[in-house]
């Protein structure tokens, strides 16, 4: 009895996989492989950057996701053999025209499989076009019956029934696909505003009948992939949109939205491969916003909120540099003029007591510091590299931004407290004294060596957090400069003996350093909010000022009035703290 039993529940196992498994395939032969061709279109565009960190990330999020619906079929084997030969490529640290070489055959041998797993009937779109034609009739009948409620419901089914032929119109013309596009918004806009506006629905259909037509006919609307709009255009036309708002043109807030309807089929691409909720958001939300401030009782509030937010999400894709060449030269200059004032006061004390020949000690000390923080500049890259390759490329550059900015608050409040002309030749006289008290030379060689080397640390870790936004020419650029700068300062101090005014330089120097500490940590959190790590509450009427790191978000926001509350606190401890030495 338990051998027929045990039997039985086999031939019930065998026969369920037969059910089962054929369902399972048909399944995953219906996938939608969009977001992996996401991660391949950001990888090619990464790697022209250099951004190989950023493609390892997107390379590990595709292998992931394709393990999770890849078939057992030839041209999944294809596809897995060349992801592997990508991952190789990056973990070999191949050269980035080799990398892009294999992610193009990666992305060839996907196009192959998604057209075998769901294939696109070409020979067919024909036929799938012209089945739209009478649901336009039919939405057109409920419009002129203002029976909106249905029009919705028809809406929906010919916006779901055009999502089948886009694909095939797109690749014969981008200009017909984009007209077309820009009239099922206009539709839609006209029977979801309250009230619903039945002529100008009843208009959009006709014309957007009209393209189908003439596509059907043969008459494409010649058009190149290349336009002269870009994602500037569109944060332009927000921004003005908000503004129009603001001043209760209504009218002039439409014509731009239906502006940015016109050309967003010209530029989705570049945000559809970079953020695609924020490429949902887009053909939603706009079409939104138009209805609300076209309905009767105008949401102009609720309008702006949600114009203002997709301006706020857009910005970052436009330009990646938020920090200038005078930005990179700041930090060289501060750091760079604070060990050349020690080691400038250190090669004067040395000849006031007769030991001039003594000097080469000190630089030494100079050259020895140069060498560590040039090895500390080598040892952080790789640390990062190797972090950014498993995780959040924006997550750790918002976090390493985050940590520059409490080291830049420690050291502005000890260049206010240096400020004052007897709280520094207070702390060269201490330095002195220790070397003094130690009886050797070597003492003035470790302080020049520890001075050069904590500046140079402070330097390299403050470039960690800056260098991700910012361009390699404008880096370097910056670097230039300031070295320029300091070896002219170091040059005049040193051959004419010429002294800085030391409360000048440090209180510009402490003013510069809460600045850019200020604007740092708004780029750093706004970068943790690009990665979704933490979350974005826009304050739509609070301005964006970009130059100094100010995003219109609770979550930047608060952190910054927390900063410059800890700035006033420092300030007026340093202040009191010197009084009270000055008394004594």
């Amino acid at each position: 009895m338990n051998v027929f039993k045990w039997k039985s529940g086999i031939v019930v196992l065998i026969v369920g996989l037969l059910f089962i498994l054929p369902g399972v395939r048909m399944a995953s032969a219906g996938e939608n492989h969009d977001q992996l061709f996401v991660y391949i279109g950001d990888s090619l565009m990464k790697i022209k950057s250099g951004e190989v960190e950023q493609v390892s990330k997107n390379i590990d999020s595709f292998e992931k996701d394709w393990e999770t619906i890849k078939t057992d079929s030839e041209g999944a084997k294809k596809v897995s053999k060349e992801l592997q030969s990508v991952k190789s490529a990056l973990k070999d640290e191949a050269s980035t025209a080799d990398i892009k070489k294999r992610l193009s055959s990666l992305s060839s041998a996907l196009v192959i499989y998604d057209t075998n797993e769901n294939p696109v009937d070409k020979t067919g779109y024909k036929e799938r076009l012209q089945s739209l034609l009478p649901l336009i009739d039919e939405l057109d009948a409920s419009i002129t019956a203002k029976d909106f409620e249905q029009a919705n419901v028809q809406y929906a089914n010919l916006l779901n029934r055009w999502t089948d032929a886009e694909v095939v119109v797109r690749e014969k013309s981008v200009a017909t696909y984009g007209a077309i596009e820009t009239k099922m918004a206009f539709v839609r806009i006209a029977i979801t505003q309250d009230p619903p506006d039945r002529e100008k629905g009843k208009k959009s259909l006709a014309e957007l009948r009209g393209l189908m037509e003439d596509f059907l006919a043969g008459k494409v609307e010649k058009g190149s992939k290349k336009t002269t709009y870009s994602l500037a255009d569109v944060t332009q036309l927000l921004q003005g949109s908000v503004k129009n708002i603001e001043k209760e043109d209504m009218n002039s807030a439409v014509d731009r939205l239906n502006e940015i309807l016109t050309i967003w089929p010209n530029v989705e691409g570049e945000v559809s491969t970079r953020d695609s909720k924020l490429y949902s958001d887009m053909e939603t939300k706009v079409p939104t916003a138009i209805s609300l401030l076209q309905s009767k009782n105008i949401k102009a509030e609720e309008a702006k909120a949600i114009v203002a937010d997709l301006n706020i999400r857009l910005l970052p894709l436009i330009d990646d540099t938020s920090y200038t060449t005078w930005d990179a030269a700041l930090i060289l200059l501060r750091e760079g003029l604070e060990a050349l004032l020690i080691v400038a006061t250190l090669l004067s004390f040395l000849n006031k007591i007769g030991q001039a020949d003594k000097q080469k000690w000190i630089w030494a000390g100079v050259g020895a510091g140069l060498i560590a923080s040039s090895a500390l500049a080598v040892i952080i890259n790789i640390v990062f590299s190797q972090i950014t390759a498993a995780s959040s490329r924006e997550y750790i550059e918002g976090i390493t931004g985050i940590i520059a900015v409490s080291m830049m608050l420690t050291i502005g409040i000890w260049l206010h407290s240096k400020s004052n002309v007897h709280a520094w030749n207070r702390y060269i006289s201490k330095q002195m004294n220790q070397a003094i008290a130690t009886g050797s030379i070597l003492s003035f060689a470790l302080i020049s060596f520890l001075s050069i080397f904590r500046e140079g640390a402070e330097t390299i870790i403050f470039y960690a957090g800056m260098a991700p936004y910012m361009e390699v020419k404008q880096l370097l650029s910056g670097i230039l400069l300031a070295f320029l700068i300091l070896m002219v300062i170091g040059f005049i101090m040193l051959r004419y003996s010429v002294k800085l005014p030391m409360s000048v330089f440090f209180k510009v120097a402490t003013i510069l350093i809460y600045a850019l500490a200020f604007k740092i940590l708004g780029v750093s959190i706004h970068s943790l909010q690009v990665s979704q790590v933490i979350p974005t509450n826009t304050i739509s009427s609070f301005p964006f000022i970009e130059a100094i790191g100010l995003y219109p978000t609770i979550e930047t926001l608060v952190p910054q009035a927390v900063l410059l509350l800890l700035i006033i606190l420092a300030a007026y401890w340093v202040k009191k703290s010197n009084s009270m030495r000055t008394s004594e």
